[in-house]
């Protein structure tokens, strides 16, 4: 599979046409469908705040990306409370809650997903959401969106015996779409993600929501778009589907 570089449209299209024909296209929830890192953050940040973490002083959001960003809660519980990880999972469910109230008042979708989503609707290809979030999170960040009746399955890290990255995630969606991963297409915004992709054998896309472009790439995705509205992406999959033709 070839990997290309944030900017190089030949190579992106070469690495799409292999896939043909399509059957599925599997998401990543959280920055993947909607720009919700900074709601995540502001989440953290504040309660962390409030319990001392750090002596008190805010997380920046470099910490967040490196240690926070994309990970499983029991990831994230055992990187800021190493010495009680039980106190660390309560935390997380804490912070879940908050996030769905901002979630509520403040998400919009990645520019461009309503065009990719009548793409996927008008080839009838098969779709799921991969994520590591808590199911309610997932469930209710889709609604939200508009999207309950566009994915036929959601699966969730936390509900398979590993999750992201470990590619059980993306392995069972497979499995539950019937589909080939020869054939797949995921879009992921996390190195986490990419990982889990890539360890499937799945094609996988990166999404520049928010993290940084190197430190996606050393994922390996196919290659790199700023959004849905990027002209690398349509170019590739407009010479994905003059294969499929």
């Amino acid at each position: 599979m070839t990997v290309s570089s944030a900017g190089d449209s030949s190579e992106s299209i070469a690495s799409l046409v292999g896939l043909a024909p399509l059957e599925a296209v599997l998401f990543d929830v959280d920055g993947t469908l909607c720009d919700s890192d900074p709601l995540h953050y502001h989440a953290f940040r504040v309660m962390l705040q409030e319990i001392g973490f750090n002596g008190g002083v805010p997380i920046t959001e470099d910490f967040f990306v490196e240690n926070i960003a994309g990970k499983h809660n029991e990831d994230i519980a055992e990187v800021l409370f190493p010495d009680d990880i039980p106190r660390g999972r309560k935390f997380t469910e804490d912070k879940e809650a908050l996030f769905r109230k901002l979630v509520l008042e403040q998400l919009t979708p990645v520019s461009g997903l309503y065009k990719l989503k009548k793409w996927i609707e008008d080839r009838g290809l098969k779709r799921a959401a991969v994520t590591n979030a808590p199911r309610p999170n997932a469930e209710l960040i889709i609604s939200i969106l508009g999207l309950s009746d566009f994915f036929q399955a959601v699966v969730v890290g936390s509900e398979c015996e590993h999750a992201k990255p470990h590619p059980e995630p993306y392995l069972k969606a497979l499995d539950l779409l019937k589909a080939s991963k020869e054939h797949t297409l995921i879009f992921e915004d996390s190195v986490s993600g990419i990982k889990a992709g890539v360890a499937a054998g799945v094609a996988t896309i990166g999404i520049t929501t928010r993290n940084p472009e190197h430190q996606l790439m050393e994922a390996k995705p196919i290659f790199l778009i700023k959004s849905y509205d990027d002209p690398k992406l349509w170019a590739a999959l407009e010479a994905l589907e003059k294969m499929d033709a």
